[in-house]
């Protein structure tokens, strides 16, 4: 069965749309700060925004699908969401000129799926309240952390990248697009088949089981990462790569056990990696030293709402990326504060004027379905950071 028509005319002009928006030179100024940051040299702090809500974004349609058949919307959201945040929260994106196809890639899992009660305050958000059953209770459970068995669809890819080609012809090039890191963070995982009270408890009680858990389910972590080497899956070797990780459910261990249960396994993962970005959501301002002496090629820090501000700064200096994350709270409150929004922003630039600054808005459950708010904070992290490059 063909392409339908009517969705090759709606992708092609969405493709035209983003070709011209790809051809802005502001695209080449967005990547050369992204690249002085990257190289720890002082520049404007980088604004980004992601893991929007996107159910409660559209506005006059623009979100709204059009096509018909499922590859095609697919590829339709991703276009119409790229074109929503270039028109109205930008942030420092910078807008590719070129459609990429995904490997298709097979992968058989770690032997586990969360068994898991879930509680929704709205029904068509995928933020939800999780409640998970405990699958891993002992030694003897270690072996159900299975190791990933990976493979590449090599028909199936070609078979996208041909019709991808087909709808996009003359209007974007087409090229394969490999992977280019996983997100780490196998706490996060661990804790939906232990328990997270369990499994904070065995810490302390049956470390040996602890650390038994961990060691071999960043052992079945390589064992994917080697295949993904082998079978040339990646878009450069990992020593050219960024590995992206974390710990989350560790906010409040502390720094020794930090390190005994998670650092020291984790350190055998990112050795692999030419550059490295710890931390999400966990307040990381006093464990600044633990990960310098334990993460090889450690490069950017994850600095959460949670942290003390004042203490991230003089622990950070200048030697590491200061991943910023504005609570994204200000955009769920009862009421919009914009003012409060720039006095924090400007507060906390002015503190942080010796670091090297990224400011990433992220985990946003929700803006009230007024999304003229993320606009909002948006032009003001514009024009804040435009003060302090």
């Amino acid at each position: 069965m063909g392409i339908p028509a009517g969705d090759k005319h709606i992708l092609r002009e969405l493709g035209r749309e983003i070709a011209e928006i790809a051809a802005l030179p502001i695209q080449q100024e967005h990547a050369e700060n992204h690249a002085r940051i990257n190289r720890l040299e002082r520049a404007k702090p980088t604004v980004q925004i992601y893991q929007e809500p996107w159910n409660e974004m559209d506005v006059d349609g623009e979100l709204q699908l059009r096509c018909e058949d499922g590859f095609c919307r697919g590829l339709e959201v991703g276009l119409r969401r790229t074109l929503y945040s270039w028109r109205h929260m930008p942030g420092d994106m910078v807008v590719s000129g070129a459609s990429g196809q995904p490997l298709c890639i097979r992968d058989t899992g770690f032997g586990l799926n969360e068994d898991v009660d879930i509680a929704r305050t709205d029904d068509t958000s995928d933020v939800v309240s999780r409640h998970f059953h405990v699958q891993v209770k002992d030694e003897s459970d270690a072996e159900k952390i299975a190791f990933p068995e990976v493979s590449h669809d090599e028909a199936e890819t070609q078979r996208q990248l041909a019709m991808r080609e087909e709808i996009f012809d003359g209007v974007l090039p087409v090229q394969i697009s490999r992977t280019g890191g996983f997100w780490f963070a196998p706490w996060d995982e661990l804790v939906r088949w232990t328990g997270v009270t369990e499994i904070l408890m065995d810490m302390a009680m049956r470390p040996d089981y602890v650390n038994l858990l961990m060691d071999r389910f960043v052992s079945a972590w390589l064992h994917r990462l080697d295949q993904y080497e082998a079978q040339d899956l990646l878009a450069a070797p990992p020593s050219e790569l960024w590995g992206v990780g974390a710990a989350q459910i560790f906010s409040e261990v502390s720094p020794a056990m930090h390190v005994e249960f998670a650092l020291r396994h984790e350190a055998r993962w990112f050795a692999r990696w030419g550059r490295n970005y710890y931390g999400c959501c966990e307040p990381l301002d006093h464990k600044v030293d633990i990960l310098r002496e334990h993460l090889p090629n450690l490069k950017k820090i994850s600095m959460s709402p949670w942290v003390d501000f004042d203490r991230a700064v003089a622990n950070m200096t200048d030697e590491f990326i200061f991943a910023w994350k504005p609570n994204p709270a200000v955009l769920a409150a009862e009421t919009w504060d914009p003012d409060y929004v720039r006095r924090d922003m400007e507060e906390k630039l002015a503190k942080a004027r010796g670091c090297i600054v990224e400011i990433h808005m992220k985990d946003i459950s929700t803006v009230r379905y007024q999304p003229q708010r993320l606009w909002d904070w948006a032009r003001i992290a514009a024009e804040v950071t435009e003060r302090y490059a």
